[in-house]
């Protein structure tokens, strides 16, 4: 386990995918990341590289050539290298290997980044194409945040707010996790989205149009929550397992197929490129208070 830490916060890391593991405010002792529990949900916060979502029957076409791959793609279960830390910052890197060049076949440079400062986590993505081909991929996260927060406070004590009016359409998922080509209304000229467990009955809610570039988590009950600033990243999936204790808040730079994907990973909805030696990088932020 890897810990950072400031005046006001304590994170904790693994190397494996990356992934955040606690998320904890000094002042108020209060845990905001879901703790994983393996019945539920066993993930936190897991990093989402090459794709996002995942794709139709779990395969993609790339140059005449068919390769499987789950969803979400495989850093969350790699084993990040330490490029460097200090008592504020970690840098994790993923280079290419055997395992991911039998399932994409791209050279790569994958760095994440986790910093603090005062009240604020941010997590930088950084991609660089070590190919001498041009890179094809998404990159997105998937943090879960404890809801309810606070003891003494339910799940439906608390909201989500945008920090802009929103009129906007969720994207629903197929049966077989494919994003259906017309939006079903869901926010209609509000900034606030109470929260409540059968939201998630049919899946997370996929947007690609909000003008919001921050969601926050709040409660009447609590002054207690979190906010998350996701500018530079166009899709947002909002989720929470079914009548689980949490929700996720992911910003994604590329979107699961959608049910009339022709399967070629250079058509994909939302694919990056990246030419030979290019880098890309987006930072997102929570707040925490």
């Amino acid at each position: 386990m890897i810990t950072i830490s400031n005046d006001q916060l304590t994170v904790s890391l693994a190397a494996t995918g990356a992934e955040l593991q606690h998320i904890i405010r000094k002042d108020n002792g209060l845990e905001y990341l879901w703790g994983g529990d393996p019945a539920i949900w066993g993930k936190k916060s897991p990093v989402l590289f090459p794709i996002v979502g995942g794709l139709k029957d779990n395969t993609y076409t790339y140059n005449g050539n068919s390769y499987t791959l789950g969803r979400h793609g495989f850093a969350r279960e790699q084993v990040f290298e330490v490029l460097t830390q200090s008592a504020t910052e970690v840098v994790f890197r993923l280079t290419d290997n055997d395992a991911t060049r039998a399932v994409y076949p791209f050279r790569f440079d994958f760095r994440v980044g986790y910093a603090l400062e005062g009240d604020t986590l941010s997590v930088t993505y950084h991609v660089q194409n070590t190919d001498n081909k041009e890179l094809l991929f998404s990159v997105g996260g998937h943090p879960a945040f404890n809801v309810p927060l606070v003891a003494g406070t339910g799940y439906e004590d608390y909201h989500l707010t945008f920090n802009k009016t929103e009129t906007a359409g969720r994207y629903p998922l197929s049966p077989g996790g494919q994003i259906e080509l017309q939006s079903v209304p869901l926010l209609d000229h509000t900034q606030h989205l109470p929260l409540k467990k059968s939201l998630f009955l049919e899946d997370a809610l996929v947007f690609k149009e909000l003008a919001s570039d921050t969601i926050s988590i709040n409660s009447g009950k609590t002054p207690h929550g979190l906010s998350v600033t996701f500018g530079g990243f166009p899709f947002m999936g909002i989720w929470a397992a079914k009548n689980a204790d949490f929700v996720c808040i992911e910003p994604w730079c590329g979107i699961a197929d959608n049910v009339a994907a022709t399967g070629e990973l250079a058509e994909k909805e939302g694919i990056n490129r990246l030419a030979p030696d290019a880098s890309f990088e987006r930072t997102w932020t929570a707040t925490f208070f």
